[in-house]
């Protein structure tokens, strides 16, 4: 397949022209130029996955090399893609989820004065976002993981004349760094290990070792540690998603490509590109499962009280990668890849739906002043309604398909499976709770904001509702590729990424009945956090406030994220800031080099004072300097 170059080359050649000449073009062009090229690259790969599928499976992966890219002594990195059934349903996910976004901000940002800038950034990151997931090498994936992350600081500081806006985006770039420097760490030590970085050599080498149990802490589970690292920074796991939180400063559309399709993703999508390492390392999996569960109940319990519409949801996005990670670290890939997928499409139709109504409400963000936007934004509530039962997990839409097949194989895991399982249980019942928390407030009841906060309340443009009503669509549809044999289905989406450790698992420890009364649990644990938003929103609406009051701590650690940020500037930046300013600079740059530099300057301009006075223009003065070093000279020789 030599035209997959296309796929990636398309958005980055829309990017340098509404770059370059973007300004002098017409708000039309600059649009038809961003989204026709994302478009483009949607129907390549759409071709190129259909035409993979035909392919027999000793054919895959199907790797394209184009030229050597870096050669130094015994190392070799070529520049080349790999399409197999991951990547192919990879670059499916985000061309097709970032064109119907790239459509959406042609009228959210139709407004805007760096309407050009705006889509050169969002075209550069799906460049970025289409290297990292076609390549065939850690390297190449590398230079694509980069550039998210420089695409994340443009994007997330887009209105960069706003300081929290330039904040965030300086707070993205340097908490990625911390993880990028692990996964740069990675590379290193593959290359060391297996003598290349491409990953068909790499796998067929790893597949030779033998496994590293619990406890024993070989090259390979290094290895996937400092991977996990990278990981951590770009899906915002614990300790390194404070981030994403603040990322919503950026454009609404902004943050749904990067919460839903793109940079959040890619730390899962190493983490089960990388399925033949981790395999081999049981203790770094059982960190990656750790991790992923923690994350997914501590953001999730964050979630319950934040009032800002898109802050809810960007806890939400932490909590849900928490999850992806908990399905890869009991060894359930395709599982979590399946929920990638699911996720891609409700997270992006919430967040294009609170644009949605953060366009219609006049900037409008806090869900305590909203209160009654169902009857002025119906289509609007209904696309909402839906991601919200999606995300949810109430059945039959997608969200419940991928969350059970991820409960299903945690309850499996030998390694602590059945805490898993409920750490996994528990925060489905607080999805379910803050989202229909956040429907509510948003959209029942009465009217609370006022003609002063907002002057118009208005339906959306049919530009920004096609979207939604797309991402609505597969978010009622995608579920059922990953249908389980326990409700009659055949599970494609797992047979199709071939995860068969998963299929090992199901098969040895559990039947359909027990799946299906784990299923009810999950069922049960959704319904019954909408039954308790009912209930604190709806019925009793004086119950939350009541709550708080008796629960004045907890709410107060909730409401301040547990107070992360705070722990983090004072143990981290502000020691760092402090040395800064008082031994590198004060001390070390003022003092020790420039006093150093300062006083040669110092030494030699009162010198030259000194022998100035010897050049006074008298004969006689001269004569007599003459005369003491003839003597002096004399002295040195008789002596």
């Amino acid at each position: 397949m030599d035209y997959l170059w296309l796929i990636p080359v398309l958005p980055l050649v829309a990017a340098a022209f509404n770059g370059v000449v973007g300004k002098r073009l017409s708000k039309k062009a600059v649009g038809l130029v961003g989204v026709g090229a994302v478009a483009a690259s949607f129907v390549i790969s759409l071709g190129a996955f259909l035409q993979m599928l035909v392919q027999p499976e000793d054919a895959l992966p199907i790797v394209t090399h184009y030229f050597i890219w870096i050669q130094s002594g015994g190392f070799q990195a070529d520049f080349g893609f790999q399409l197999d059934h991951l990547s192919g349903l990879m670059i499916l996910i985000v061309t097709g989820v970032g064109f119907l976004i790239h459509v959406y901000s042609i009228g959210y940002m139709h407004d805007d004065p760096g309407y050009y800038r705006y889509f050169a950034y969002l075209n550069l990151f799906m460049f970025s976002m289409l290297m990292l997931v076609l390549a065939n090498n850690y390297l190449l994936m590398f230079v694509g993981w980069e550039g998210v992350g420089l695409c994340s600081y443009l994007l997330i500081g887009f209105w960069f004349t706003r300081k929290s806006a330039a904040d965030a985006g300086k707070k993205a770039f340097v908490v990625n760094r911390v993880g990028d420097f692990g996964f740069l760490l990675a590379a290193l030590f593959i290359f060391w290990t297996f003598g290349s970085v491409d990953y068909q050599r790499v796998f067929e080498r790893a597949a030779a070792l033998p496994p590293e149990p619990l406890g024993e802490v070989g090259i390979v589970t290094v290895i996937c540690l400092l991977m996990f690292v990278g990981a951590t920074g770009k899906s915002a796991q614990i300790p390194l998603y404070v981030w994403l939180p603040d990322a919503m400063e950026g454009p609404t559309p902004v943050s749904a490509l990067i919460h839903a399709a793109t940079m959040v993703t890619a730390g899962v999508y190493m983490v089960a590109r990388s399925a033949a390492l981790f395999s081999h390392a049981h203790g770094a999996l059982l960190v990656v499962a750790t991790i992923g569960a923690g994350t997914a109940i501590f953001a999730a319990s964050i979630g319950l009280v934040q009032t800002d519409i898109k802050r809810v949801l960007a806890y939400s996005t932490v909590s849900q990668l928490g999850y992806m990670f908990l399905a890869c670290g009991v060894g359930a890939y395709a599982a979590g890849i399946f929920h990638l997928m699911t996720h891609a499409f409700f997270k992006a139709l919430l967040f294009l739906g609170a644009g949605s109504v953060i366009h219609g409400a006049g900037g409008l963000q806090d869900i305590r002043k909203m209160g009654g936007l169902r009857r002025r934004m119906p289509w609007t509530f209904s696309m909402f309604l839906v991601g919200t039962i999606a995300i949810a997990g109430i059945p039959p839409l997608a969200g419940f398909f991928s969350k059970d097949m991820i409960l299903w194989s945690a309850w499996n895991s030998p390694n602590y499976g059945k805490i898993f399982w409920t750490v996994g249980l528990i925060t489905a019942a607080f999805t379910s709770f803050y989202m229909f928390r956040l429907l509510i407030l948003t959209f029942c009841g009465n009217a609370r904001y006022t003609q002063d906060e907002v002057h118009h309340v208005h339906e959306s443009p049919p530009s920004m509702l096609i979207p939604l009503s797309i991402l609505a669509v597969f978010s009622i549809v995608a579920g059922f590729a990953g249908a389980p044999p326990a409700l009659g289905g055949h599970n494609i989406i797992e047979s199709f990424l071939a995860d068969s450790s998963h299929n090992a698992a199901s098969a040895e420890h559990g039947g359909a009945a027990l799946e299906g009364l784990l299923m009810a649990a999950s069922v049960g644990a959704a319904l019954a956090g909408l039954a308790v938003a009912y209930l604190f929103y709806i019925a009793r609406p004086e119950l939350p406030g009541r709550v708080a009051a008796g629960a004045d701590a907890m709410y107060s650690i909730l409401k301040g994220k547990y107070y992360v940020d705070e722990i983090y500037d004072a143990v981290i930046v502000w020691p760092i800031v402090r040395t800064a300013r008082e031994f590198l600079w004060r001390f070390v740059d003022s003092f020790v080099i420039d006093g150093t530099v300062n006083g040669f300057g110092d030494m030699i301009r009162g010198a030259a004072r000194g022998l100035r006075r010897m050049q006074s223009g008298y004969v006689r003065a001269y004569a007599g300097w003459i005369l003491l070093g003839g003597i002096l000279v004399a002295v040195w020789f008789l002596r």
